[in-house]
């Protein structure tokens, strides 16, 4: 019996599972180091694939989804910058509602040119709410959607959101610090959130080591998600993986 990805992360929580996503931007990933990244996450045993960016400017986007078919059968979800970054070629894909700005064109209007692909294609939708958080230095995703993120030290305001978002209907909560980040999200935000909510949480943005990966799978995030890490050194994989999938252990122990 085949089980959707999004059955199997609710589960994944329930079981105190923690899951590991490769970020790959096709605009930022060289060919040769996408290669390597692929054959690493292989070998570490990744969950999933999250492919977009802010821009993909080079349409590569189908190129980069047919490189990694063929590696690998890691689940591919599309994490689209804007409209354009469709394709039948991922498994499923991040529906997001940018619902910590007030960008009415991230909240609705994006999802509304989009819906008539989406309900013909065999992508398995994971209606998602973005919440965009300030990680210390102006990113890609704020300038873009032209909002403003939730100030890092308002837990309050993120717990609240979140909320909101889940009695929507949305089914998977995103913290994002953006691509780049100086300051991750912290485990305090990570905690209030997950704990205020009964949906999967992703959060990304900023985690550059192992022991960051630990701490926020620690502090209640069921999936974590890294890309820039892994532009310049492929080999870190390995490292971030196993952090993240021990922090399971962890969590089970209490």
């Amino acid at each position: 019996m085949n089980t959707s990805l999004y059955q199997s992360m609710v589960l994944a929580r329930e079981n105190g599972e923690k899951k590991f996503v490769v970020l790959i931007d096709p605009d930022k990933v060289s060919v040769r180091n996408m290669e390597k990244l692929v054959q690493n996450a292989v070998a570490a045993k990744v969950d999933y694939f999250f492919i977009g960016g802010s821009l993909v400017v080079n349409n590569m986007l189908d190129e980069c989804l047919k490189a990694i078919k063929k590696e690998s059968d890691i689940p591919l979800v599309l994490f689209p910058g804007n409209s354009f970054q469709l394709s039948y070629r991922a498994d499923a894909i991040l529906f997001l509602s940018l619902i910590s700005g007030r960008n009415a064109e991230l909240l609705i209007g994006k999802h509304v040119i989009t819906a008539p692909y989406l309900k013909m294609s065999p992508l398995e939708i994971l209606p998602t709410g973005y919440i965009l958080v300030d990680g210390g230095v102006a990113t890609t995703v704020s300038y873009m959607s032209n909002t403003q993120p939730i100030p890092a030290s308002k837990n309050d305001i993120a717990l609240c959101t979140a909320m909101a978002g889940e009695m929507l209907g949305l089914k998977l909560m995103y913290l994002e610090a953006g691509s780049g980040a100086k300051n991750p999200v912290s485990e305090a935000m990570i905690s209030a959130v997950s704990g205020a909510i009964n949906v999967p949480l992703i959060v990304g943005g900023g985690i550059r080591t192992p022991e960051k990966a630990f701490a926020n799978a620690k502090a209640g995030a069921d999936i974590i998600i890294v890309g820039n890490a892994f532009e310049e050194n492929p080999d870190l994989v390995k490292e971030l993986a196993d952090a993240v999938h021990s922090a399971s252990q962890a969590s089970s122990a209490f």
